[in-house]
């Protein structure tokens, strides 16, 4: 049984909690928040909690807890992950986990040294759908293009025309729509494609100095892919790859709940392909890092999580280079 704690009492918090409980390989041991209240009230809905925290350094020194989900604002995810890794702690870290490349190799690094595991909480990679449609991909010489689209208005961006700053828009706090939305994409496409010859991202900066939404080129040595973000406008685009004998034609990559296959040869025709996105779209991988973490030692599983640190890194990486492009710059890269 791995013992959880966790660090942030929002929404996503619950539902990865919850995800982690439906796997049956987890039981929550610890909440930590900024007040004691905050902490009991999340903890209350869980039975078998033991341990609420309002100073992390407590936090991190109790000994039953061996793997902390870390879900605070963006700009904190390096300090308490080093914190957790120092007293031997497996982490989880919500997406995006690291401000920039420096901070994402300090953290593998500090992992490997503590014989740790850490895992970027990116679930569309680990959900059944995605990992199905690799099925129906063609080998690289046959993909001729891509279109993937997330852009879904966030209705702080209304705090932000009156004048104020709320985190997800903020510099301070490593935000911005690429770093919220655009990061689905950019791990689907390097999950699918691997890493592209050149990036090109052109975005619209708001009032704060993030980004609000852009567009994104990602070069293959074939084919490009474009990737279409934003938080400050709605789109309702499907997603799509094109292949010199048909599409893979797919309703979203964040989250595939529909796919179809249409081939020139099929008169138009599609193939419906069967994929079944769970309620909860954390339980897949919550049960992946269970699987890593209850078993060290397994070859398999070591090969799949050295995997998973190195598409980490490279989408860690993308990100760095499409947010210079665009302009915007982070507390974090100053320090």
């Amino acid at each position: 049984m791995i013992h959880l704690g966790i660090i942030g009492t929002n929404w996503i918090t619950h539902q990865f909690v919850q995800a982690a409980l439906a796997t049956g390989e987890y039981e929550l041991t610890a909440v930590y928040s900024r007040t004691l209240e905050k902490a009991q009230e999340f903890g209350k809905a869980y039975a078998g909690t033991r341990e609420y925290k309002d100073d992390l350094t407590d936090f991190f020194a109790l000994e039953e807890m061996d793997t902390i989900y870390i879900a605070s604002p963006n700009s904190l995810h390096f300090v308490q992950a080093q914190q957790a890794i120092a007293a031997g702690k497996n982490i989880i870290v919500e997406k995006p986990a690291f401000s920039n490349p420096k901070e994402m190799a300090t953290i593998i690094k500090q992992a490997n040294e503590n014989q740790v595991f850490f895992f970027e909480a990116a679930r569309n990679i680990h959900e059944e759908s995605f990992k199905k449609m690799k099925e129906f991909l063609p080998t690289p010489n046959h993909i001729i293009g891509a279109n993937f689209s997330y852009m879904k208005y966030s209705s702080r961006y209304d705090l932000v025309l009156e004048g104020k700053e709320p985190n997800i828009f903020s510099p301070h706090f490593s935000a911005g729509s690429l770093a919220d939305l655009g990061v689905y994409l950019v791990y689907a496409a390097l999950g699918w494609f691997g890493m592209p010859k050149e990036v090109h991202h052109f975005a619209r900066k708001i009032q704060t100095g993030v980004d609000g939404l852009g567009m994104i080129i990602l070069r293959y040595e074939n084919f490009d892919v474009c990737l279409q973000h934003g938080k400050i406008g709605e789109a309702h685009l499907a997603s799509e790859i094109y292949f010199d004998d048909g599409t893979l034609w797919l309703d979203a990559v964040n989250s595939i709940n529909q796919a179809r296959l249409y081939k020139h040869t099929d008169d138009g025709a599609p193939l419906e392909i069967e994929v079944s996105a769970k309620e909860n779209p954390m339980i897949e991988e919550a049960r992946d890092f269970a699987e890593i973490i209850q078993n060290p030692d397994n070859e398999a599983y070591g090969e799949r999580y050295e995997e998973w640190v190195e598409l980490a890194r490279n989408v860690n990486q993308i990100l760095y280079e499409l947010r210079k492009q665009a302009g915007v710059v982070f507390d974090a890269d100053q320090e």
